[in-house]
């Protein structure tokens, strides 16, 4: 078997011809500058860090899945397609903990260097192809981020929490109440066993005669 070639000096090596190992980076070279060239691609990515807002948020780690068509036109690479990510998180009114996906639609244009768009766009107006790569993370995270609520409720109808017992409303029955007193008399309440908490043995026995639940008044 012929010995392999021996690489020139200086010649690059086949790693470090390599695209980037990113998987959030596009290598548009297949895809070309022609007006119309059409490239599909279909990835599940895990999700950095801190996509979250408050209360709910996207797990670290968690697949991205991709469903993108990216389409050369004359300014630049137009990327359509669906995004589907994985968010956890707790209710705004009850707590409950919360697991779903979002299904969210995506449509937008990276601008080629030197094109119209480019030079008549501020920078954070318009994305932008990178070379011969373009950057799928940051339209991704913007995306996801900006679609989580801020308030998130395990039901649309969520009845919250008892705010005198914390637990949840939608749990227990519906004539659930505690009896409330005016805490300006709470001692006086609780002293004459007319408040909640009150010693059987400190209310006062009824005078004979006197109208109550065991000597109803006579006609």
């Amino acid at each position: 078997m012929p010995a392999a070639p021996t690489p020139r000096p200086g010649a690059a090596s086949p790693d470090a011809r390599r695209p980037s190992a990113d998987p959030w980076r596009v290598d548009l070279r297949e895809l070309g500058r022609r007006a119309g060239s059409l490239h599909e691609l279909e990835r599940s990515i895990p999700a950095p860090a801190d996509w979250r807002v408050e209360l709910i948020g996207v797990p670290e780690g968690a697949p991205i899945d991709l469903r993108l068509r990216l389409e050369s036109v004359m300014e630049g690479v137009l990327v359509s397609g669906e995004v589907d990510a994985p968010v956890t998180g707790s209710c705004a009114r009850c707590l409950e903990p919360i697991e779903e996906t979002l299904e969210l639609d995506v449509q937008e244009l990276f601008a080629y260097e030197g094109s119209t768009t480019e030079a008549t766009s501020e920078e954070d107006e318009v994305r932008r192809v990178e070379g011969d790569h373009l950057d799928l993370q940051p339209m991704v995270r913007d995306l996801v981020v900006l679609s989580l609520p801020l308030a998130p409720t395990c039901t649309e109808d969520c009845s919250g929490l008892c705010a005198d017992c914390g637990q949840r409303l939608d749990e227990l029955p519906a004539d659930h109440a505690h009896e409330v007193t005016d805490p300006r008399w709470a001692g006086l309440a609780q002293r004459f066993g007319v408040g909640p908490g009150a010693p059987q043995a400190d209310r006062p026995t009824p005078a004979p005669g006197t109208p109550g639940p065991d000597n109803p008044e006579e006609n």
